[in-house]
């Protein structure tokens, strides 16, 4: 049988694994970060209706460009982010991921180098190293943030091409202060890209990243209906970004990228932003349930404005989540020595997953308790 070591890979792709939650049989699945409630009857009523309107014309190619879905993703983020956007300054594809991608189609490639500050999103450098660009790991503080000043320091030592500042930051949760974004745009004649795929969940008084657009040619800020929207099955993602930026990207994006179904589908689902937002407080109850019971347990978390918790101290992480699995509660172990990520999901599923993590934690947790 023929392996990868018997194609003429690429050298950078040798010895490297798919990027993939565990997809195992348990009860209570909390590891890909995924909203937990089911869309709405009246949006699912609006859905079929417009995607059997859209079916009528699927000889023909889509809107090449989306135009009106990013006025609509324009609005949603006039309304929502603190900030005007322009529809001229959105592009959206399937999934940020696809975004992301083309990001650094544009600006690395062979010969350029991208930073982001680890650990953080990991399909980063998959990304990275799929288009060609060099990656290196930026510096964390032992609480997961991120020093400014260093930070900036290492970012003109290196002067990457792009640089990632993931806010909230997955795995750990965190924010990122606009100061210090601002820190580090100045210190690079690179793209800085702002992730902002759990934005929808920050605590009130987090700001996004979208503040910062004017004047701020080179600032990108990434954003995905997959999450607070629920709607992690339709893979749409976005970006808002200067003007000129958007038009770059449409030098690497493959034609009619985004299919009519997808954007008929995520202009519906714009239109029931208010019902579908609605769950966002729910979960959020969720995710700060489980952080102020972990202290009862013996265990600590990372503060966290995503909808999930960055949780331990354990002797052994990956045992403790093997122990969780066992009580059919599936977590993630995102690989960080004493730590396990938990996604913020029902009343149902957070009750099953701290009874779980109460017959769990005397074993598997540090003899310091946190």
């Amino acid at each position: 049988m023929t392996s990868l070591d018997d194609l003429p890979l690429r050298p950078e792709l040798r010895g490297r694994s798919p990027y993939g939650a565990p997809q195992l049989p348990a009860r209570y699945r909390l590891n890909t970060n995924e909203n937990p409630h089911p869309l709405p009857p009246a949006l699912l009523a609006d859905l079929g209706a417009a995607l059997a309107t859209a079916a009528r014309e699927l000889n023909r190619y889509p809107d090449r460009d989306a135009l009106e879905l990013r006025s609509d993703l324009a609005a949603y983020l006039g309304r929502t982010g603190g900030a005007t956007i322009a529809r001229e300054q959105v592009w959206a594809a399937n999934g940020s991921n696809e975004v992301l991608q083309q990001v650094l189609q544009t600006f690395g490639g062979s010969g350029r180098t991208a930073l982001g500050f680890t650990p953080s999103y990991s399909m980063h450098p998959i990304i990275a190293a799929g288009t060609g660009t060099a990656w290196v790991d930026g510096h964390r503080r032992p609480d997961f943030g991120i020093d400014p000043a260093a930070a900036a320091a290492q970012v003109r030592e290196v002067a990457p091409d792009v640089v990632f500042v993931t806010s909230p930051n997955n795995p750990t949760g965190t924010a990122v202060p606009l100061d210090t974004v601002c820190e580090l745009y100045d210190a690079t004649s690179g793209v800085v890209v702002v992730d902002e795929a759990y934005a929808e969940f920050a605590r009130a008084g987090t700001a996004s990243a979208l503040t910062l657009l004017p004047g701020r040619p080179r600032l990108v800020v990434s954003r995905t209906m997959s999450k607070a929207f629920g709607m992690a099955g339709l893979r749409l993602g976005y970006l808002a970004a200067d003007p000129a930026v958007v038009d770059a990207l449409q030098l690497v994006r493959l034609p009619y990228h985004l299919s009519s179904l997808t954007q008929a589908a995520a202009r519906t689902a714009l239109a029931h932003t208010d019902a579908l937002l609605a769950t966002v407080d729910a979960v959020r109850a969720e995710r700060d349930r489980i952080v102020a019971a972990l202290p009862g347990l013996g265990l600590t978390s990372v503060p966290s404005d995503a909808n999930f918790v960055l949780f331990g101290r354990f002797a052994d992480a990956p045992a403790a989540w093997r122990a969780l699995l066992e009580h059919d509660v599936l977590v993630r172990d995102v690989g960080l020595p004493g730590w396990l990520r938990v996604t913020a999901g029902t009343t149902e599923e957070t009750e099953a997953f701290l009874t779980a993590l109460g017959e769990v934690a005397p074993e598997h947790r540090t003899t310091e308790g946190g």
